[in-house]
């Protein structure tokens, strides 16, 4: 036996010696593989196939991104307690009279989830429950899907019972399709089941540990050794008799990980310094608003679907603001009434100041630019705001209840709607990085023409990142504007999904160190 060989037997960690023994019989092994069959977890694993690496003994033979599944905290309940579509259907085939007002309080279910286990039940292709006078759920006679049914609380309950992830791989045809066409396209889940990517990689003995391993016998580190001189062993000759563990003085130091922003935090502030370095001035605006700046100023009439409580945020207390801007006020409300001197015909109603002064969490950046526009702005002159906004939303791999927007206007005698295109597929390749753009044409209240803008996710396909146009006359004409006025409002949250190749949005937010130190954006 060589002296460097007998060197470095001599100063292995039991950890080394659990891997080398698995490496000894199959002396090429992915790491999940290894880290069954060694019975290490990975964090220890990781950790000595690190030393291993570092003394020449193991290499990486080839990496590879692997997709994974695990459960979440909302999944490990459903896989406890059933998940919530069969248990109301299971009450209702018992005859029980249930209706949407007391479901919540019978299930123990949050008024999010009551509303997705309806929106399943009720599911116009394959209705299971309808609702009857009094808001009370009757059966029809239909069942629930069979993967929903049956695979999917199996396959909750196999997750549950897994400490970490499982390997894709490992699923079956039934199970890849429950997760790729029904629970991500055709079944509201509330996020139940995630899915990511690890890096896996093949590990594999060096020459060196080749020759090493055949040196290594079952009764090597038999003996149980020392890693520290302790007082305790002092006191009583104690240390005498036992084996100590020999250091290796000159391997490198482990790796510390340096503090750094979290990702989206680079993220955000990155679109900032490029929008301001392109000549854009920041706008700001509060995060509660007042449904006039809201909606009412942007010429969505008081009656619009998108104001109704299931859509927007409403404030409890104070309910309302004491008084609204003065001229604009009145000049918004004669618009809505008959289109004041905008040359419109207005949305022919009777306009009630009362409900503009409502208080809600704002919905849309959109609000901020209203604001600057009634504020004398710079013409010509471009501004933009990262705003908060707040909306009734499921959550799923694209949605949330709370989200970022990139909200920005050009103001000038020279803007049109092709000044628009342009700057939509700048945002778009320099912020997003997004390699393909697509334009769809849109309608939103307050701007004509208006477009969507669409990029397409390495993982999730064409993605909606906002919508854009030219301000109508409406909205500029009684704020006191009366030059062109181009304005978008685009998700920061997805476009940071694309920057930072993330395939669902609930990541932005992950306190998941490894995804923290690795994820960084491009640019």
């Amino acid at each position: 036996m060589s002296q460097e060989i007998e060197q470095l037997l001599s100063g292995l960690h039991p950890l080394e010696r659990k891997v080398l023994a698995t490496l000894k019989i199959r002396p090429t092994l992915w790491d999940h593989v290894l880290m069954q069959e060694s019975g290490l977890d990975e964090s220890r694993l990781s950790m000595a196939f690190g030393w291993l690496l570092t003394k020449g003994i193991a290499k990486v033979e080839e990496e590879k991104a692997t997709p994974f599944v695990s459960i979440t905290e909302l999944g490990r309940k459903y896989a406890e307690h059933g998940i919530p579509e069969k248990r109301i259907l299971n009450r209702l085939k018992a005859g029980e009279k249930i209706s949407v007002k007391n479901l919540s309080e019978l299930e123990s279910l949050d008024s999010s989830e009551v509303s997705t286990a309806l929106g399943n039940l009720r599911n116009k292709d394959h209705e299971v429950v309808w609702m009857g006078p009094g808001g009370v759920l009757e059966p029809t006679g239909a069942s629930l899907p069979v993967m929903i049914e049956g695979l999917l609380p199996e396959l909750l309950r196999r997750l549950s019972a897994t400490a970490g992830s499982i390997n894709e791989s490992d699923l079956s045809s039934e199970e890849k399709h429950l997760l790729d066409d029904v629970l991500e396209k055709k079944w509201k889940t509330r996020g139940v089941i995630k899915r990511n990517e690890k890096k896996s990689k093949c590990l594999a003995l060096t020459e060196l540990g080749r020759d090493l391993v055949r040196q290594l016998t079952p009764d090597m580190g038999g003996v149980e050794e020392v890693a520290q001189l302790t007082p305790d062993l002092l006191k009583d000759d104690a240390w005498r008799g036992k084996s100590f563990r020999k250091y290796n003085i000159g391997l490198k130091p482990s790796r510390t990980a340096a503090g750094r922003k979290h990702p989206y935090r680079e993220f955000l502030d990155s679109v900032k310094v490029k929008l301001v370095s392109m000549g854009f001035e920041e706008m700001r605006g509060p995060l509660v608003e007042s449904e006039f700046w809201n909606s009412d100023a942007l010429f969505m009439p008081q009656f619009h679907p998108a104001r109704d409580i299931h859509d927007v945020y409403f404030v409890d207390h104070p309910k309302s603001v004491t008084s609204l801007p003065e001229p604009y006020a009145a000049q918004v409300g004669k618009t809505h009434e008959t289109g004041w001197k905008t040359g419109s015909h207005g949305w022919r109603y009777s306009f009630d100041p009362e409900r503009a002064k409502r208080l809600v969490l704002r919905s849309q950046g959109t609000s901020v630019s209203a604001r600057t526009l009634a504020a004398s702005p710079k013409i010509p002159g471009k501004y933009f705001s990262i705003a908060r906004c707040f909306r009734y939303d499921l959550v799923d791999a694209t949605h949330a209840p709370d989200f970022f927007q990139v909200e920005g206007i050009a103001l000038g005698e020279a803007i049109t709607f092709r000044t628009l295109l342009g700057l939509l597929k700048l945002f778009a390749t320099e912020m997003a990085h997004a390699t393909e753009v697509k334009y769809l044409p849109a309608y939103f209240p307050y701007t004509e023409p208006s477009v969507e803008m669409h990029v397409k996710h390495p993982k999730l396909g064409w993605m909606e990142l906002g919508g854009a146009g030219l301000f109508r006359p409406e909205v500029t004409g009684p704020l006191g504007v009366k030059v062109p006025v181009i304005a978008w409002g685009l998700g920061l949250d997805r476009m940071a999904m694309v920057a930072l190749g993330i395939g669902d949005i609930r990541d932005l937010f992950s306190s998941d160190l490894d995804l923290i130190r690795t994820k960084r954006a491009r640019g």
